[in-house]
């Protein structure tokens, strides 16, 4: 909660600023219909609603508004409001999520199961007895029970003088439905007028059953929200040993830690909030700030961070960040910032809705008053026949399916491919990305340290086992990657071992001292090196490669050479998407030496190196205020902040949880050539998608007028309506044809 003054007449008025979990809002236009109303409030200096965050943002005057009435203003209208302040409101919003998509699950299911006899009644065996009634019979609870909310909703925005989807789902299919019941009923009132009494029961019930479905979908992409958040606050633990005044220790709850507390850590366990060590050393792992897979040395007055992973050390430190004020409750905020500034594709139809809906009531209305006027003998039949007519018609099936079969279809392609999206928002965005911003570590590169050279003065089985013997014993991650190199070696009883902090190991072995380290190592203890090592050293060095030293108490015996190898497929990735004319930044909190390397060798123009998490999403905002449409392409834990910030976002499978929750593509294989896949895939999708639109608004813009001005057969205005959903269908069916 944000508290903030603002000077008004002379007088200090206090202004809060919240935010609130909407429920119920069904489309775009239903989050602008709350937004207007909560704007309505007195006291309500502005609010705003994200509807895919279903968040509302709202700041008024606390002496003449509260959440009690924001929430019974909301109700009104159908909508509600989570004003509850609990520490588990997220698990809350998750079962009410959770609860409704299982809901649209089981209506979405029986409303398929009930109007396919509807459907094949009606186009295969209209002739047959009892077809009526049977039609009836299937179509009725997928109209008044499954569909009941669409009518309910209408009705509470019509009261407010607003119409959305739910109004035009619920006026076409409520005239189809009662149409239909009464020419079934009372055919004679028709055969008597020389007409054939026709009914739309299949109309009414698929068009229940699609709006479903596309709600299903769209539910279903939602309740994924707020995992990455919920994830990212379980980095922090719940617990922490505290070292009490008279030395004791005691575990308490995060929540009661206070500045300048001081902190024990135990190997293994998370660092619960920022702060100095004070006292020990360890190596901790910060891949979820760096995105770099080799843990850091720490020792005292070094900084360590929430969230992070101690490994085989103990340490105490000092609390200096606490609560909403550590770096990782700040990548949570920007997260959550980011996020909340996302809005779905629907949104542009359902506005279209808002003013659909009126015009085609207008249209209806005054089709039946001018045949009434000008039709003659039985003009007030033919004006009635008519005006049903353009409502049948005006049926927004096609307008429905437009969106969800494109977005079905092209997601499908997409994870036949290995390309997991999230929502038709990226699927969409996609296609305009003119920059992308690639971490290195895990997306460019294996994300692994790995043994890429061994150099030996004079190889000996000998020396082989004691460097393996030696590394085994190491704290070290580097050591790892020798030891998978050598791992078939004998197991050596090495004796006098010792870690020392920052430059390597030593140990004893049949009477000889052997190393393991960095050169100041081997300089502290005046060990001899080989002209040749030296210069394979300097080399494997200009090559972003850590280099490792082996030598016993005289001389060097072997340098080590390991680095985080290139992915195969990146150097093409990288050429394919400048084909595409996309300018191609790397960011990396790896030092200048590997990322000038690395970016080299793949063919990448720009970089930056040692950028932290926070750094990266600045980064592409400046992008993004230089009108650029930017992508961000990363794996871990680091990335997530910039990931939530760009446009479009995409994780590697072989990453992070937490990088995957956040981002919209998720590209299983980790391959960087399924960028450019995803980008065409998204220009194909969104070509189909626009299509549909275009032949679903040209179709009411010609049969509408033809449907008003003609008297065609009821029949045939069904079967027009049946043909533009078809042509939808058929549309997107053909997005499976093409190769990305």
């Amino acid at each position: 909660m944000n508290i903030a003054t603002t000077p008004k007449k002379e007088i200090q008025t206090q202004i809060l600023r919240e935010n609130f979990p909407v429920l119920h809002l069904s489309c775009a236009s239903c989050a602008l219909s709350a937004e207007s109303i909560i704007k309505s409030v007195e006291g309500v200096e502005n609010a705003s609603v994200n509807f895919a965050t279903t968040e509302l943002t709202v700041e008024y005057q606390p002496a003449l508004a509260n959440p009690q009435i924001f929430q019974e203003a909301l109700q009104a209208v159908g909508y509600d409001l989570l004003i509850e302040e609990t520490h588990n409101q997220q698990d809350a919003l998750e079962a009410l999520h959770r609860q409704k998509f299982e809901q649209l699950s089981q209506k979405t299911t029986l409303a398929i199961l009930l109007s396919l006899p509807v459907v094949i009644v009606g186009m295969f065996f209209m002739e047959m007895p009892y077809a009526n009634p049977i039609m009836w019979f299937f179509s009725t609870p997928v109209v008044l029970w499954l569909g009941k909310d669409f009518f309910i909703n209408a009705w509470k925005q019509a009261k407010h003088r607003n119409a959305n989807m739910d109004t035009l789902v619920a006026l076409s299919t409520g005239i189809a439905y009662l149409f239909s019941v009464f020419n079934m009923l009372f055919p004679e009132f028709w055969h008597q007028r020389g007409l054939h009494a026709h009914v739309y029961f299949e109309a009414a019930a698929v068009v229940i059953t699609f709006i479903l479905l596309g709600k299903l979908l769209e539910e279903k992409a939602k309740g994924n929200t707020s995992a990455a958040i919920k994830k990212l606050m379980g980095l922090q633990p719940q617990t922490v040993t505290i070292l009490q005044p008279n030395g004791s220790e005691k575990e308490m709850n995060i929540a009661s830690i206070t500045l300048n507390d001081t902190v024990i850590v135990k190997p293994g366990e998370k660092i619960a909030v920022d702060g100095i060590i004070i006292q020990g050393s360890s190596y901790i792992d910060e891949s979820m700030l760096s995105g770099e897979p080799i843990p850091v040395a720490k020792k005292t007055e070094d900084k360590v961070f929430a969230g992070t992973l101690n490994q085989k050390g103990s340490f105490q430190f000092r609390a200096t960040q606490i609560g909403k004020n550590t770096l990782l409750a700040q990548i949570i905020k920007t997260v959550q910032e980011a996020q909340g500034s996302k809005a779905p594709i629907q949104k542009t139809v359902d506005k279209i809705a808002r003013i659909f809906v009126p015009t085609i009531l207008l249209i209806a209305l005054c089709t039946g008053i001018i045949w009434s006027i000008f039709g003659g003998e039985n003009g007030n039949i033919q004006g009635l026949m008519a005006a049903l007519t353009v409502l049948v018609i005006a049926c927004p099936c096609a307008l429905g399916l437009a969106t969800p079969t494109a977005i079905m279809v092209g997601i499908g392609k997409a994870a036949e491919n290995g390309i997991l999206i999230k929502d038709a928002e990226n699927l969409e965005i996609a296609q305009k990305v003119n920059a992308i911003v690639i971490d290195k570590t895990g997306t460019i590169t294996e994300g692994k340290p790995q043994l890429t050279d061994l150099q030996w003065l004079n190889e000996t089985p000998a020396h082989k086992e004691i460097l393996y013997n030696l590394e085994r014993k190491s704290e070290h991650p580097l050591a790892e990657a020798v030891v998978q190199h050598l791992q078939h070696c004998n197991l050596l009883p090495l004796s006098d071992f010792q870690s020392i902090t920052g430059k390597g190991i030593q140990a004893t072995y049949e009477n000889e001292t052997y190393f393991v380290g960095n050169q100041k190592l081997m300089n502290q203890h005046n060990i001899q090196t080989d002209i040749k090592l030296l210069q394979k050293a300097e080399e494997w060095q200009k090559q972003a490669k850590t280099v490792v030293w082996f030598a016993n108490s005289s001389e060097t015996l072997a340098i080590i050479a390991i680095a985080d190898t290139l992915k195969k497929s990146s150097p093409e990735a990288i050429k394919q998407l400048k084909k595409m004319g996309i300018v191609i930044y790397m960011l990396t909190g790896d030092n200048p030496t590997t990322a000038q390397a690395i970016a080299s060798q793949v063919g990448i123009d720009h970089y930056q190196a040692e950028v932290l998490p926070q750094e990266k999403a600045n980064f592409i905002r400046q992008l993004q205020a230089n009108n650029n449409i930017v992508a961000m392409v990363g794996d871990g834990i680091n990335d997530s902040t910039a990931l939530a910030t760009a446009d479009v976002s995409f994780a590697m499978g072989k990453g992070s949880d937490i990088a995957m929750d956040v981002a919209k593509i998720t590209i299983l294989s980790s391959e960087l050539t399924k960028i450019s896949q995803a980008i065409r895939l998204s220009k194909y999708t969104s070509i189909t998608l626009h299509q549909n639109l275009f032949w679903a608004f040209i179709y009411n813009l010609i049969a509408i007028p033809i449907a008003a001005g003609f008297l065609i057969n009821p029949m045939i205005a069904g079967a027009a309506m049946a043909l533009s959903s078809l042509s939808v269908v058929s549309n997107s069916l053909r997005l499976k044809l093409k190769k990305i």
